[in-house]
C-alpha cells in the first residue's frame, strides 16, 4: 500500500487543478475551432487524437499508482509470426517478456518498439520440461524456437551479440504459445475477428523475403552473420516435439456457436 505525504497530497491537488484548468481551457478552444486539438494520436487508430488534458491526468496517475506487472517486464525480443492457418501471413512482432520464473515468461507482443506501438498480442514461453507435461492436445498449439534463435531470425535489438547469446540460448531450448489480437497485416484499424493463434519459423525458405530485408535493415542486422555465430546452439534435449508446431499441419481458429443451459438449470447459490 502507498500512502502520499503532506506534500505529495498538494502536489497531487495542484495537478488536480491544472488538469481542470486545461479541460476548461481545451472545452472552450473546441467550441471555438473544433479541428484545433493540440494532440497526439496513431494514425491507423480511429478515434480522437489524445488531449492535453487526457495526457496531464496519465502523468498524476502515472507518478502515484505502481505498475508492477509492467515494471517485471526486463526484455525486448523481435521476431516473426506467421498464422496458423495461412503462412503468407507473416508479421513482424516485438516481444516485451517477464519471467514468472526461470521455466515459464510472458510477453506483450507489439507491432513495433515505437510509443505509438499497437499491442497485437501475447505470448507464453515455457521450457522443454514445462511443454512435456501439457496434454497432447494442446501440444499443436505451441510452436518451436530452435529454427529461428539458430538461423537468427529472434534477436534482442540492441543488446550486443555477446550479452544476447547468454539468454538466447536459453530460448532456443523453449516452446511458445502465440495468440494475436490484432490482424494488422491486413490493415484493421482496430482488433478485429476472433483471436488467432500464430506459429514461428521452422526451416528455410518460409520468411519473406522482402519482410526479412525490411527488419534486417530497420535494425541493422544481419540474419545470415548471426545465423554463423549462434551454429553451435542447440534445440530441446529430446528434439523438437512431434505435436508441436501444429503437429506439421495448419490450424484455424473459429467460432461455433452452441446452446446455452437454461438459467432454471443452474445451481442457485443464494435463495
Amino acid at each position: 500500500m502507498h500512502f502520499l505525504s503532506f506534500p505529495s497530497l498538494k502536489k497531487l491537488g495542484e495537478t488536480k487543478n491544472l488538469i481542470l484548468l486545461s479541460y476548461r481551457t481545451r472545452r472552450r478552444e473546441r467550441e471555438n475551432n473544433p479541428s484545433h486539438i493540440m494532440a497526439t494520436s496513431h494514425v491507423d487508430v480511429p478515434g480522437e487524437p489524445t488531449e492535453t488534458g487526457t495526457a496531464l491526468l496519465e502523468t498524476a496517475t502515472g507518478a502515484i499508482q505502481g505498475f508492477q506487472p509492467i515494471n517485471s517486464i526486463h526484455q525486448h525480443l523481435c521476431a516473426f509470426h506467421f498464422y496458423a492457418d495461412d503462412m503468407t501471413r507473416q508479421v513482424e512482432a516485438h516481444h516485451f517478456c517477464a519471467h514468472l520464473n526461470e521455466d515459464v515468461r510472458q510477453c506483450l507482443i507489439y507491432d513495433s518498439p515505437e510509443k505509438d506501438a499497437r499491442l497485437i498480442g501475447i505470448e507464453y514461453l515455457v521450457s522443454e520440461s514445462v511443454f512435456l507435461t501439457l496434454p497432447d492436445d494442446e501440444k499443436p498449439l505451441w510452436h518451436s524456437h530452435e529454427f529461428e534463435v539458430k538461423g537468427g531470425y529472434l534477436f534482442m535489438p540492441g543488446v550486443p551479440g555477446a550479452v544476447a547469446r547468454v539468454d538466447l540460448t536459453k530460448v532456443c531450448k523453449t516452446y511458445g504459445k502465440t495468440i494475436h489480437f490484432w490482424q494488422v497485416d491486413r490493415g484493421d484499424p482496430l482488433p478485429l475477428g476472433i483471436p488467432q493463434i500464430m506459429m514461428a519459423l521452422t526451416r528455410d525458405g518460409q520468411l519473406r523475403e522482402d519482410l526479412a530485408k525490411e527488419v534486417e535493415k530497420k535494425f541493422a542486422v544481419s540474419f545470415e552473420k548471426e545465423r554463423e555465430n549462434r551454429k553451435d546452439m542447440t534445440g530441446p534435449d529430446h528434439g523438437i516435439h512431434p505435436l508441436a508446431n501444429a503437429a506439421g499441419k495448419g490450424l484455424k481458429t473459429e467460432l461455433r456457436e452452441v446452446d446455452i443451459p437454461p438459467a432454471t438449470s443452474m445451481p442457485r447459490v443464494f435463495v
